[in-house]
């Protein structure tokens, strides 16, 4: 089993015979976890120039609540989105495999930490995002069996619209987090 901080590098690298690896390690489901735990409190202290220092805490508490449940979701959508409506004839995955695949694809995340550098954090977290969403392309083409790099991106599109619609219907609902 490789380690967390070489397997991250090179997800981040967006090394495809990284994401191949993961999705067939049925022990690597740990390390996705760390990874989107990781990610995420990148991301709280990233931002610690725009709230303060007293509201990083519940921020990176919650944000990471909040990556933790999006991950899944985001997981299963893809799995629904990849193996129903978007499949190749060679499409075989489950569950797992796209967890463990796409957590990994959250470490170009790491860099959000740098957010705290002033006048830098909107632009950091932009090509975070970018990155990330790179590396998931990567992820869900290996985890999926695609040939199609062009499929693979519909399934991550389709996916984060459909997640964007979820989460904004929850929000009116609920209120979003800054009123909350």
């Amino acid at each position: 089993m490789s380690s967390l901080k070489d397997r991250m590098i090179r997800a981040a690298k967006l090394d495809a015979s990284l994401y191949e690896e993961v999705e067939a390690d049925t022990e690597a489901m740990g390390q996705a976890i760390k990874v989107v735990v990781l990610s995420s409190v990148a991301a709280g202290l990233g931002t610690i120039t725009r709230g303060g220092f007293a509201g990083v805490i519940p921020s990176i508490l919650l944000g990471t609540i909040f990556a933790l449940i999006s991950w899944f979701v985001w997981a299963y959508l893809t799995y629904f989105i990849g193996t129903k409506l978007l499949s190749e004839a060679q499409t075989k995955t489950d569950l797992g495999e796209l967890l463990r695949t796409i957590g990994f694809s959250s470490s170009p995340g790491l860099i959000r930490v740098l957010g705290v550098i002033p006048g830098l954090t909107g632009l950091v977290f932009f090509v975070a995002s970018i990155w990330m969403l790179m590396a998931m392309v990567i992820a869900v083409k290996q985890a999926l069996d695609f040939q199609s790099t062009l499929r693979a991106s519909g399934v991550v599109l389709i996916g984060a619209i459909v997640q964007g619609l979820i989460l904004a219907l929850l929000f009116s609902i609920l209120g979003s987090p800054a009123t909350a």
